[in-house]
């Protein structure tokens, strides 16, 4: 079954790119029907992080218990997808201040991977999901209809919780998140 906020969700008709294993564009589907069918789309994954005293923080954000899937889970700080004719960097800066109300600097890509996720509601995410890092700037002002709450956490505490804790987070975020971690270590 559906969640109405997929039904009812205003992006849910945004022209999303649907991709090859190469990430060759092939298409284009409604965010409705690339999710519906799990067609092979590109998106991305933001993980902002912020210089503290004891080395870098990065930005967890709790997804809202009314989004379409992996509602109340903890992911990396922002997660969308590009919209047909738009550029990765410009999407992902975009969402990055519609959701979490604050700016990215520095924006770039470390890594990209394709995975795919079915959940209960009949929905499936199929995604070449383009994982960037950047810094963090302004106040954190999230979008309550995206975002439950967000917690800096370091990157010892963060591979931890990845390893003991893996079922709160959503399905694409160990996966980015442990990306992210050698990306910062190496």
């Amino acid at each position: 079954m559906v969640q109405e906020s997929m039904k009812t969700d205003p992006a849910r008709d945004d022209q999303l790119v649907l991709v090859d294993g190469l990430d060759r564009p092939r298409g284009t589907a409604s965010k409705w029907e690339a999710h519906a069918q799990g067609l092979l789309h590109r998106a991305f994954s933001v993980v902002l992080v912020r210089d503290c005293g004891n080395g870098p923080e990065l930005l967890l954000a709790q997804r809202a218990e009314g989004k379409y899937h992996s509602g109340g889970l903890w992911a990396n700080s922002c997660c969308s997808h590009p919209r047909a004719g738009e550029e990765l960097l410009d999407a992902a800066t975009r969402r990055v201040r519609e959701e979490l109300g604050c700016q990215a600097s520095d924006l770039h890509e470390i890594a990209a991977f394709v995975y795919r996720a079915e959940f209960a509601n009949g929905l499936a995410e199929h995604e070449y999901d383009h994982v960037l890092v950047g810094r963090f700037e302004g106040e954190l002002l999230p979008d309550p209809t995206e975002v439950a709450a967000t917690r800096w956490v370091s990157l010892d505490e963060l591979a931890a919780e990845l390893a003991d804790e893996p079922q709160r987070f959503s399905a694409w975020a160990p996966m980015v998140l442990s990306m992210t971690l050698a990306h910062l270590h190496g």
